[in-house]
């Protein structure tokens, strides 16, 4: 979809220069031949009675055969096609297209049609649906196959999320054995620019079964599918439903586009028909080793940066972010073992070396460094962890104790002030203090880290990574300017028990045994004082007050179901009923004010993967204020009535639960 600027230029497509350059490439891909003999379908914004539409613009030997404009737009989550297209609202027709002067020249044809039409050549007929168009309502696939078409085309644009390619796979088995036709299936692959993966996965389906797929995870610019198929199977396939059959009788027809002369078809088949083809599907580990590894591949690639930079603290959340990268250098060196040569040019471009790594460890230390940055609270323990999953990696590790840059901080308060900050277990009497003296710890490991990044790699320099996970983005659980600031984040739209889940798997897959008794730890950010044994006193789910599995059902009820605070209750008093209603409805409450307490923190968050449904990106995914009465005065009241009512109703059927 759209493939000629690229689906993610976003505003960009109501800058002219956007449609005029989408000419310019369409008259070099007609002048190079490309279209000779071959039937083209390519995406591009077009203008047409001065309103710009989504289009597919279908060629055949330099010539233009028709304009598709695209019916149905996709405009909810992070699509926004309605702020730059209008769909087309006239229904099964064409009109004359009058084709630029340059195009004119090259095809020889002054004009074309403009509409939703079929293309029929001397042996089928072809229909076109466009993304989105698939997921609606009655896609147009319905009455075009109703009215003769044989093989349906959707270019699509459609992002990686997980547990999502199933879905997007049943919708075109069904539609393709409803209606009996050849469905073919192709998408974006890689990171166009934004916090989206495009995850490719191309299909040919006939009649419902696939019978060829491309991968879903790839470092390849392109990648082709091509299937052998008999087109008898077509009408055979629907002459069993009779009904439909009377249905396709009163079908209305279609404009065509006529390509007299042209043949899909062959006299005599010379190979074999494709044979259907089990589709497999990735467990969400494998989804989160592979997407964000090849969408953090293809940025920086594209940056110019010469690697990456991760503060590394031995906890989940980081040692999930060193993992996949990790990940994405085993996909690097497979792609070179294998003679990818875009591949090869890119890595030699970022080390700026013309010597290949021959393992992927030895790509890593020239990709991934990494640093713990300890302080006096700090466990021994974790810097532990961190030393051997770097080891395990291959990341070029350094260690580094910054309590001079704490105390220096600490100090000029108390030059300026005349007071010092204590810790709560050092004698302070303000929580203020003891929250000042845990975010100082955190900003500090930000502000290093840029600085690492600039100055650590021999030339160039490094992107620094973000390690903040969707839950606590959601709670506001971090510091604002921590480590979960960063140039970009692969792990910011994947919640906690899904990345516990992942290092369990990469033990077992990817042979990082060191993440073991990382994921068996209790989550921590150790920034107040260790016990007097060297203990870490402070874990994640203590002062957030909830667990993280609680969080993912917070997460997924207000994004998902669209739950505000007292549905939401209703909801998981029903479902939670190991919990007293009243318990249930402290959570909830604790989770909306100091979700809205936190919300300010989303508005400079770090762009991540978009990987769940209920991300919390206020800039692009979830748009809603950062400035709220935090009380919920009325949402809160009505929860307390709701509370004693179920507390009653309890007490009467079950004294014993009360």
């Amino acid at each position: 979809e759209l493939e000629i600027p690229g689906y993610s230029c976003e505003d960009h497509f109501e800058e002219l220069d956007t449609v005029l350059h989408s000419w310019d490439i369409l008259a070099e891909i007609l002048e190079s031949g490309a279209t000779d003999g071959i039937l083209c379908d390519l995406g591009m914004p077009v203008i047409y009675n001065s309103v710009q539409y989504n289009c597919r613009v279908v060629c055949l030997d330099k010539k233009i055969m028709l304009i598709r404009p695209k019916m149905h737009l996709a405009n909810y989550g992070n699509y926004r096609e309605e702020r730059w297209f209008v769909p087309w609202q006239k229904g099964y027709t064409t009109e004359e297209f009058t084709l630029p002067d340059r195009i004119q020249r090259i095809v020889g044809q002054k004009a074309t049609q403009f509409g939703i039409g079929i293309i029929k050549t001397a042996d089928t007929e072809i229909g076109f649906e466009i993304c989105e168009e698939l997921w609606t309502l009655k896609p147009p696939l319905q009455d075009q196959c109703l009215d003769g078409a044989e093989i349906i085309v959707n270019s699509s644009g459609s992002h990686h999320q997980l547990r999502k390619l199933n879905a997007r796979v049943a919708l075109m088995a069904d539609a393709s054995s409803r209606h009996g036709c050849v469905y073919m299936y192709s998408n974006f692959q890689g990171c166009d620019g934004t916090r989206l993966y495009f995850d490719g996965s191309a299909r040919i389906l006939k009649n419902g079964r696939t019978v060829a797929a491309a991968s879903q995870f790839s470092l390849k610019d392109v990648e082709v599918i091509t299937a052998n198929i008999n087109l008898k199977d077509i009408a055979s396939y629907r002459s069993v439903s009779k009904a439909t059959l009377k249905t396709a009788a009163q079908s209305k027809l279609f404009p065509r586009a006529c390509i007299e002369d042209y043949r899909i078809t062959r006299d005599i088949f010379p190979e074999r028909e494709s044979d259907a083809i089990v589709d497999e599907y990735s467990s969400p580990s494998e989804e989160i080793a592979l997407g964000p590894a090849c969408w953090l591949w293809d940025y920086l690639r594209r940056s110019g940066a010469s690697g990456y930079l991760l503060p590394l603290s031995g906890g989940v959340d980081s040692a999930s972010v060193a993992t996949i990268i990790g990940s994405m250098t085993n996909l690097v060196l497979k792609a070179i073992e294998e003679g990818d040569e875009q591949v090869i040019s890119d890595v030699k471009k970022v080390t700026r070396s013309e010597e290949l790594p021959k393992t992927p460890k030895e790509l890593a230390n020239k990709l991934l460094y990494t640093v713990y940055m300890g302080t006096v609270n700090s466990s021994a323990e974790t810097r532990l962890r961190a030393k051997a999953l770097a080891e395990e990696v291959g990341a070029n590790h350094r260690e580094v104790t910054i309590d001079r840059i704490v105390e220096g901080i600490k100090a000029t308060y108390t030059d300026l002030t005349g007071a010092e900050p204590k810790f709560k277990a050092h004698g302070g009497n303000d929580y203020r203090e003891d929250l000042a003296l845990q975010n100082i710890q955190a900003r500090s490991r930000m502000t290093f880290a840029y600085m690492l990044a600039q100055l650590l790699p021999p030339s160039s320099f490094l992107l620094v990574l973000g390690s903040g996970n969707l839950d606590e983005g959601l709670r506001g659980y971090l510091t604002k300017y921590d480590c979960s600031s960063a140039d970009v984040n692969p792990i910011g739209g994947i919640c906690k028990v899904d990345l516990q889940k992942f290092l369990a798997w990469a033990v077992e897959n990817l042979g990082y045994t060191s993440l073991k008794g990382i994921y068996e730890a209790p989550p921590t950010a150790e920034l107040r004082p260790l016990s007097d044994g060297a203990k870490v006193v402070q874990t994640d789910e203590d002062e957030m007050g909830m667990t993280y599995k609680e969080l993912g059902w917070f997460g997924k009820l207000r994004k998902i179901d669209k739950s505000g605070p007292v549905t939401m209750y209703q909801k998981l008093v029903n479902a939670w009923t190991h919990l007293s209603p009243t318990t249930v409805a402290d959570k909830v409450k604790h989770f909306f004010r100091t979700y809205s307490i936190n919300r300010h923190k989303m508005t400079t968050i770090t762009p991540a993967y978009h990987c769940e449904a209920y991300g919390n990106d206020d800039n692009r995914f979830d748009h809603r204020q950062f400035l709220y009465n935090v009380a919920w005065d009325r949402q809160f009241a009505e929860i307390d009535k709701l509370s004693a009512v179920y507390e009653s109703k309890l007490a009467q059927s079950d004294p014993s639960k009360v």
